[in-house]
C-alpha cells in the first residue's frame, strides 16, 4: 500500500510510515513508538506478544484444524486450497480495571414483579483493538498477557505486517467503558428483566499498549472462499469459517 505520510523518528531520524487515520507509529527500523499528531516519544508501556510459528508450520495448524470436527466436510483438507496466509501484529489497549455497576430493576419471572438492587463488581484485562473498523472477534481473544515482552522490532518477523494504532489512550479507555457498561447490562439480564437505573464505575489500574500476532487466512474450497483468523502466539483458531458439509 501507498504510504500516505512519514514523520521522521525522534530517536534515530528515519521516516515513520503512517496512513491517514492513524494516531501512534511505531518506526520500523527502530521500534521506537511515536505519538503521530506531536512527534513526541509514546510514554506508555509497549509490549509485544512474539508469534510461534513459521509458515510451513502455520500450514500444517490449517490442515490439523481442517480435519478435525464432525461439522467441516470429510474432504476439506484434502481439497482445500490455502490462498492466503498473513502474519499481522495487531495494535490493542489492554485496560487493567475493577468495574462496578450498581443497579436497580424489576424482576418479573414470578408473580407479583418484585424489585431488585444490587451490583456486580468484577476485574478485567479489557481488550480494546486499536483500529477504527474491524471484523477481529476481539471478544473470542483470551489474550495470553503472561506472554508479553518490552516491544523489540528485532522479534517481528520481516514479512509480517505490523499496524499502527488508530485510538489514542483516552479514547480507548472511553470505549473500554462504553463496553464493559454493555456488557454488565448483559450479564444483569440474569437476576433482572427491566432495568430501571444502572451506573458503571470503573477504576483504573493499567494500560499497556501491545502488540499481538493473528494469522489471517484465506482458503478455497468448491470455488467459494473462506476466513481463518488464528492467535499465533497460542495457536488458537479465533474464527473459522466452515463449509457446508452438503456443500
Amino acid at each position: 500500500m501507498a504510504v500516505a505520510q512519514s514523520i521522521s523518528c525522534s530517536h534515530c531520524g528515519a521516516p515513520v510510515e503512517f496512513k491517514p487515520g492513524e494516531i501512534i507509529a511505531t518506526c520500523k527500523y527502530c521500534g521506537f513508538t511515536t505519538v503521530i499528531e506531536t512527534g513526541q516519544a509514546f510514554t506508555f508501556e509497549h509490549s509485544v506478544l512474539l508469534n510461534r510459528y513459521s509458515p510451513e508450520q502455520m500450514e500444517d495448524f490449517i490442515r490439523d484444524w481442517m480435519r478435525s470436527g464432525f461439522m467441516k466436510p470429510n474432504d476439506l483438507a484434502k481439497k482445500s486450497k490455502i490462498i492466503e496466509k498473513t502474519l499481522t501484529y495487531l495494535p490493542f489497549w489492554v485496560v487493567s480495571v475493577e468495574a462496578s455497576t450498581q443497579y436497580k430493576g424489576i424482576f418479573e419471572r414470578i408473580a407479583p414483579p418484585i424489585v431488585k438492587e444490587g451490583e456486580i463488581k468484577k476485574q478485567y484485562n479489557w481488550l480494546v483493538l486499536a483500529r477504527q473498523a474491524s471484523d477481529f472477534p476481539t471478544r473470542a481473544y483470551d489474550i495470553p498477557l503472561e506472554g508479553k515482552i518490552p516491544y523489540d522490532f528485532r522479534k517481528i518477523e520481516g514479512f509480517a505486517k505490523l499496524l499502527n494504532s488508530e485510538m489514542e489512550r483516552d479514547q480507548a479507555l472511553t470505549v473500554a467503558h462504553q463496553q464493559i457498561d454493555a456488557h454488565h447490562r448483559f450479564l444483569l439480564q440474569q437476576d433482572i428483566d427491566r432495568i430501571i437505573e444502572a451506573s458503571t464505575t470503573i477504576t483504573l489500574k493499567q494500560m499497556v499498549y501491545l502488540h499481538a500476532p493473528a494469522w489471517f487466512i484465506k482458503y478455497e474450497y468448491k470455488n467459494n472462499l473462506y476466513q481463518i483468523i488464528i492467535d499465533g502466539a497460542k495457536g488458537m483458531v479465533l474464527k473459522g469459517d466452515i463449509p457446508n458439509r452438503k456443500f
